[in-house]
């Protein structure tokens, strides 16, 4: 202890000044560091295929935003939309009827989309043969029902179905061995 000038005894410690700042040493800083990355390096093989997967849940939820567009459109222009799908390249797109022929739409969602690497797609249409490549959709609001099975590289799976010509398409996780 020390006494200071005006009487008051005062503790010092030896070797450190303290100045109420917690600080930490290199040491300290280097073993967080290396459990950090352990940490890091074990987790890292399984979460490589996590974004792979993303990629069908993802172009499921496109396709079954340009199902609601293209069916929305049919009712309010009083004209048959389509959502084609073309399973050889990987490409789908929305058309509209204009004089007797499909059109591709003017906007940004008449754009021909490409599903990602590795996603692909099956079409099949409820009372269609087995080489029909598009949905229609109708000024009464009615659709095709219909199943759109996408399967990814990392074996990921996902079904956008209609199954009623009233109903709207939705995303379905397909369960084991369906194959319809």
């Amino acid at each position: 202890m020390t006494t200071s000038t005006t009487g008051r005894q005062t503790k010092r410690r030896a070797g450190r000044r303290h100045d109420g700042r917690g600080a930490f040493t290199l040491l300290e800083l280097v073993l967080v560091m290396m459990v950090i990355c352990t940490v890091l390096a074990m987790a890292a093989p399984s979460l490589r295929g996590f974004f792979a997967s993303r990629k069908t849940a993802d172009t499921a939820s496109n396709l079954v935003a340009l199902t609601q567009l293209a069916r929305s459109q049919a009712i309010a222009e009083g004209t048959p939309y389509r959502l084609n799908i073309d399973a050889e390249s990987g490409r789908y797109w929305v058309t509209m009827q204009d004089q007797g022929a499909f059109v591709p739409l003017t906007t940004d969602f008449g754009r021909i989309f490409q599903m990602p690497d590795g996603v692909q797609a099956d079409l099949k249409v409820d009372g269609a043969g087995p080489n029909r490549d598009y949905v229609t959709f109708f000024p009464d609001g009615r659709t095709e029902p219909a199943v759109i099975r996408l399967r990814g590289l990392q074996g990921d799976r996902a079904n956008v179905e209609c199954d009623a010509p009233a109903e709207t398409f939705r995303v379905v996780s397909p369960k084991e061995g369906d194959d319809r």
